[in-house]
C-alpha cells in the first residue's frame, strides 16, 4: 500500500525514463497512486509498459507508454515531445534507465564501455538537459543511481563509473535550476529484488542489511516519490541512500 495520499500529486505530470520493470515500474505505480499522470518510457518491454499503463487507466488514472532508447539522442527529444503532447508539460522527470555489463577493468572492451556509458552517463546527461528545459518551475528531477558507488565491487568499474558521473550531474544541475525552485536529486538503491540481483547473491545481500532482507522495488519507489512530492521541496543536490543500511 502506498504511503502517499491519493491526491498528493493530483494534477502533476511525470515522465519515468525506464519505467516498465523493477524499480521503475514501482515508481510509476506509486506516482499514479498519488494522482500523477505518468508517461512510461521503455526500450524493449512494450507489453509490460502497456500493461502498466492500461492498469492505471482502468483505475481512472492517466498513463501512456512511450518507446525510446535514450542511448540514441534524437529519441530523448521525441520521448519528451510525445509525453508533453499527450499529458502536458512535465512537473516531474525521473531518470531510472540503466544498462549493466559486469567486466574486470583490466579486460573490459571498448564496446562494453560504450554500451553502458551511452545509456547510463551520456543518455542520462541529455535526459537531464531536456528535463531542465521542459520541467515546470517548482518541479522535480530525480535520477536513480546506486549504493554501489560507495561499496566498490569488483567487476563493476564500467557500471559504477557511469553512475558516479550522474551523481555529479545531479549536484551541478541542482545549482543551475535552484532559481526556478526545481529540485534535483539522486536516489541510490542497495540490493533490491529485481532481475539484476542474481539468486546466488541474495542471502549474502540480505545479511548485509540490519533488516536482514533485500529491498523491494516499492521501498525505493517510496523514497523517490517522497522527493517528487511537496514534502521533498527543501531537498536538492543530494544523493539519498535507499539501501536498508548496507552502505
Amino acid at each position: 500500500m502506498t504511503t502517499f495520499a491519493n491526491d498528493a500529486l493530483k494534477g502533476k505530470t511525470a515522465i519515468v525514463v525506464g519505467g516498465s520493470r523493477g524499480i521503475g515500474k514501482a515508481i510509476v505505480e506509486r506516482l499514479a497512486a498519488a494522482g500523477a499522470a505518468v508517461a512510461i518510457n521503455y526500450v524493449n518491454s512494450a507489453a509490460a509498459a502497456e500493461q502498466i499503463a492500461e492498469k492505471i487507466r482502468q483505475q481512472d488514472g492517466k498513463a501512456i507508454a512511450i518507446q525510446a532508447d535514450i542511448s540514441q539522442l534524437p529519441a530523448i527529444k521525441t520521448l519528451f515531445e510525445k509525453a508533453e503532447a499527450s499529458l502536458g508539460k512535465p512537473d516531474i522527470v525521473i531518470a531510472n534507465a540503466a544498462s549493466y555489463i559486469p567486466a574486470l577493468l583490466s579486460e573490459a572492451t571498448e564496446e562494453q564501455y560504450d554500451a553502458v556509458f551511452n545509456t547510463n552517463a551520456k543518455g542520462i546527461f541529455f535526459v537531464l538537459q531536456e528535463a531542465a528545459r521542459r520541467v515546470k518551475d517548482g518541479g522535480r528531477i530525480i535520477v536513480t543511481s546506486t549504493g554501489g558507488t560507495q561499496m566498490y565491487f569488483s567487476m563493476n568499474a564500467i557500471y559504477l563509473g557511469s553512475k558516479g558521473a550522474i551523481e555529479q550531474f545531479v549536484r551541478v544541475l541542482s545549482r543551475e535550476l535552484g532559481e526556478r525552485n526545481i529540485t534535483v536529486n539522486a536516489v541510490s538503491p542497495g540490493f533490491t529484488n529485481t532481475d539484476l540481483l542474481p539468486e546466488r547473491d541474495r542471502a549474502v545481500a540480505a545479511a548485509m542489511s540490519p533488516f536482514k532482507r533485500v529491498g523491494e522495488p516499492e521501498d525505493v519507489a517510496d523514497v523517490t516519490v517522497f522527493l517528487a512530492s511537496d514534502a521533498g521541496r527543501w531537498i536538492t543536490g543530494q544523493n539519498i541512500g535507499a539501501g536498508g543500511g548496507v552502505f
